[in-house]
């Protein structure tokens, strides 16, 4: 069964500073019909202006993954980690028994345009821990490449969930398949462009849940597309 989510039905909230679009139930945003998905519980949509940005906060016992796609996110921690995340990279919080973080637009001039995802875990009270990595385009272009799981397998970021996260860049008409074992779950994000999977149509912001289905087909558009896809347990 495949289920979508449409971008323009999700919690949205303009702050001046932040625009926000939330795919799950978060902050002020509350639907009981959109909670999450198996263990994804936040997807949300991110535009902040510049040298604007979310002060230091704490998280405890959530998998945190952002993925920007364009502009610089700059983000300071409680763990001595500071880096600058721009477009191509995927980076990774394991919040455990705590860790406290801000995250600022990098650029005093231009827009940053992300997506932070929350994974809820599969153990509780853990050592915190951060990854950053670096996935170029022409590693995602035209297949799912493996960005973060939890075996860590492929050279991808190892986080504490069974989940195997793609990113992928399409072409316009290229098409990539993906099987999954019978009992897992699927989730596609459309980030840019439009897509289908097994021929249901997703443009940009749009989610798409699937459960008792094994084999996708997902074809970009002609416009071509960017997409994450979540394989869950």
């Amino acid at each position: 069964m495949l289920t979508r989510r449409p971008a323009g039905e999700r919690g949205h909230f303009d702050h001046g500073w932040l625009d926000t679009r939330h795919t799950f139930s978060f902050g002020d945003y509350h639907d009981e019909r959109h909670m999450g998905f198996r263990a994804l519980r936040v997807i949300n949509e991110d535009r902040v202006r510049p040298a604007q940005g979310f002060g230091t906060h704490g998280h405890r016992d959530m998998e945190i993954v952002t993925y920007v796609l364009e502009g610089g996110l700059a983000h300071r921690d409680s763990l001595g980690n500071g880096s600058v995340i721009s477009p191509g990279d995927v980076q990774y919080m394991s919040a455990g028994t705590g860790v406290r973080h801000s995250e600022f637009n990098a650029s005093e001039t231009d827009p940053v345009h992300f997506y932070q995802i929350w994974i809820v875990p599969n153990v509780g009270g853990a050592e915190p821990r951060y990854a950053q990595k670096r996935f170029d385009e022409a590693s995602k272009t035209g297949t799912l490449r493996l960005v973060a799981s939890g075996s860590g397998a492929d050279g991808s970021i190892a986080i504490r969930q069974d989940v195997n996260l793609y990113a992928s860049v399409l072409r316009p008409g290229e098409q990539v398949s993906l099987a999954l074992p019978a009992g897992r779950h699927l989730w596609v994000q459309a980030l840019e462009g439009s897509l289908t999977v097994n021929g249901r149509g997703l443009s940009a912001g749009d989610g798409l849940a699937a459960s008792q289905e094994t084999a996708f087909a997902l074809a970009a558009g002609d416009q071509g597309a960017e997409l994450l896809a979540f394989d869950l347990a």
